[in-house]
């Protein structure tokens, strides 16, 4: 069990097949840092190559950050985002949208319905904006 406040990471994989590799990953492609307090402790950006995505939870713009070459980087004010639509700073759903727009990975309407299937009446409706939101703040459109 983490302690709250501990550096914690989570590993996803896509694919359209079957995926049996359940190891850590060591060369993502894309990479999301809900606190960019981390970044001076723990090199996040280990194991990123070019063409990679990093997504930064951060009121910093991108040229703060000492990537690899090659690495685009995406920052986002997601708890902003989120206090002022959820009224928490929880950043799940606002990074998941930017992650959407940044990757091309998951489509809007897949992510808005899943939200909606996750989430029931206003949660729902509020979990939708805050990814939409950032969606159209990485640039994607709704």
């Amino acid at each position: 069990m983490e302690r709250r406040g501990a550096p914690v990471q989570a590993f996803v994989r896509f694919s359209d097949s079957k995926i049996r590799l359940r190891s850590q990953v060591y060369e993502p492609d894309y990479i999301i840092v809900q606190d960019s307090s981390l970044i001076k402790d723990v090199d996040v950006f280990a194991g990123l190559t070019e063409g990679s995505v990093a997504i930064i939870n951060t009121e910093k713009g991108a040229d703060a950050f000492d990537v690899p070459a090659g690495v685009r980087v995406i920052t986002l004010d997601a708890t902003r985002i989120a206090l002022e639509v959820l009224g928490l700073p929880i950043t799940n759903t606002s990074l998941m949208g930017a992650f959407a727009a940044a990757t091309g990975e998951i489509q809007f309407p897949a992510l808005a319905e899943a939200l909606g299937e996750r989430f029931t009446g206003a949660l729902a409706e509020k979990n939708i904006e805050a990814a939409r939101r950032a969606f159209a703040a990485v640039g994607g459109e709704t």
